[in-house]
């Protein structure tokens, strides 16, 4: 943000977007000073040039224009309302303390990242919400039998282990990045809620299994609030449970319905 305007910006075709709807862009920001926080509905959309997708995105004008207002530091999200994000002047939402300098922060910024992963590619492909990359942060590494060169976060070397069973998100941060699941973990997995179901291998909404160290399958579950039920439509297993995985992913299933305040289905 402190190399705000379209320099914000990185790919061409946002900053001339953006340039096209520079009046929606400061209308917007009027509306914000005048009555925000406000969601997105509540702000007009003045935009002469739609935005263009082939996805779920296209022509959604003002989401668009204020989330690439976000990365010009011009706006920001001050909080929700249900299931709406709202939003207001950037210069009413982040604190008023002195901007640390942009090569610093990158460095902290990289190192956090690197310990929350543990290990990570020092570059990485352009990513528009959390890059997986970290730069120079940590130390040199090089994973056997995977090609590239990766960084490790010395603190975390030779610290004990324990593990633990866990139903994982298809957004955790663990399994975000697909190709590194693949290299680290030999874990194959994709959210395939976009795909026709006759193409899904794992389920709508399938959740990776977290087994001590390894990732050892997918949940298929569906969450039925009219009828108060969580059924299990399959476990996928990566390879043969043994009888304590299957117990312990089975705990793990009753209190994902425990905590969904749903009764559980098994499967026949």
């Amino acid at each position: 943000m402190a190399r705000a305007g379209h320099a914000a910006l990185r790919r061409k075709y946002h900053r001339e977007w953006v340039g096209a709807n520079d009046d929606c862009r400061r209308d917007l920001l009027d509306r914000l000073a005048a009555s925000g926080p406000l969601p997105s509905r509540e702000l007009p959309d003045t935009c002469e040039l739609p935005w263009k997708s082939s996805g779920w995105s296209n022509n959604r004008n003002v989401t668009n224009l204020l989330e690439l207002m976000v990365r010009r530091g011009e706006v920001a999200v001050a909080g929700r309302s249900g299931g709406d994000r709202l939003w207001d002047l950037a210069e009413r939402v982040y604190p008023g303390t002195p901007a640390v300098p942009v090569a610093e922060a990158v460095r902290i910024r990289d190192g956090r990242r690197l310990r929350a992963l543990g290990i990570a590619r020092a570059r990485g492909p352009e990513c528009p919400v959390e890059p997986a990359d970290v730069g120079e942060a940590g130390e040199r590494a090089v994973v056997e039998g995977v090609r590239g060169e990766w960084r490790v976060d010395p603190a975390q070397l030779g610290q004990p282990f324990t593990g633990r069973v866990a139903l994982l998100s298809p957004f955790d941060r663990l399994i975000h990045d697909r190709r590194r699941t693949t290299e680290l973990f030999g874990f194959d997995y994709q959210l395939e809620m976009y795909k026709p179901a006759a193409r899904r291998r794992w389920g709508y909404f399938a959740l990776p299994i977290l087994y001590g160290d390894r990732l050892v399958g997918k949940l298929d579950a569906t969450a039925d609030r009219k009828a108060g039920v969580l059924e299990v439509n399959a476990i996928h297993e990566d390879e043969p449970f043994t009888e304590a995985v299957t117990e312990a992913v089975g705990h793990e299933i009753e209190d994902l319905a425990r905590w969904l305040e749903l009764e559980l289905v098994q499967p026949r």
